[in-house]
């Protein structure tokens, strides 16, 4: 089962994907761990990030879409993946749907946890209430930026997806176990 989760910063796509990861045997890809491990391999497309990310520019969206090809090719994704913070714009959504036709593929699911960002400042002031702001991203400032980020760049995706029938919305504003059991009627109607 191939996965797309969606939702801004805060909005309890780790907690998620956990859960699938463990209910369903996929793993969770995150472009960001691919791109260091292809750089720490010394791959032909790592080496290619490497000198991009050297620069100080952001790597090109045909690296990216590589880079999760040649991922998805290992034997641990057999059973399938999670994509999660991927794809941030409809071009690499556009080239994931062409990596995945070329591998014979599909996407079984696009799932976006919906949060008002109202609620998603109270659950970082918590946190970092909780957590004594152990985390550097803790604060309103750089929530913020994250969902100006995420709104202005994701918005996009989703409307792609919801056009082709495939965007299934969670309700986030629920319990961890409701938002769970929601994310499992949609998982379990797609096998």
């Amino acid at each position: 089962m191939n996965i797309i989760l969606f939702g801004p910063p805060g909005a309890g796509k780790g907690t998620q994907a956990q859960f699938i990861v463990e209910r369903y045997g996929v793993v969770q890809l995150s472009t960001g761990d691919m791109l260091r491990a292809a750089v720490a391999e010394g791959t032909e497309l790592g080496k290619q990030a490497k000198a991009v990310m050297d620069r100080g520019d952001l790597v090109d969206d045909a690296t990216i879409i590589g880079i999760i090809g040649d991922r998805i090719d290992e034997p641990d994704c057999r059973n399938g993946f999670i994509l999660d913070g991927f794809p941030r714009t409809q071009a690499q959504a556009e080239g994931l749907d062409r990596l995945l036709a070329d591998k014979g593929l599909k996407l079984d699911a696009v799932i976006e946890i919906r949060v008002p960002d109202e609620e998603l400042y109270k659950r970082i002031e918590t946190r970092a209430a909780e957590t004594g702001g152990a985390r550097a991203d803790d604060n309103a400032e750089t929530l913020k930026k994250r969902l100006d980020v995420y709104h202005s760049q994701t918005a996009p995706v989703l409307s792609y997806y919801e056009k082709q029938g495939m965007l299934d919305t969670v309700d986030g504003l629920q319990s961890i176990e409701a938002v769970t059991t929601e994310i499992t009627k949609v998982l379990d109607g797609k096998e």
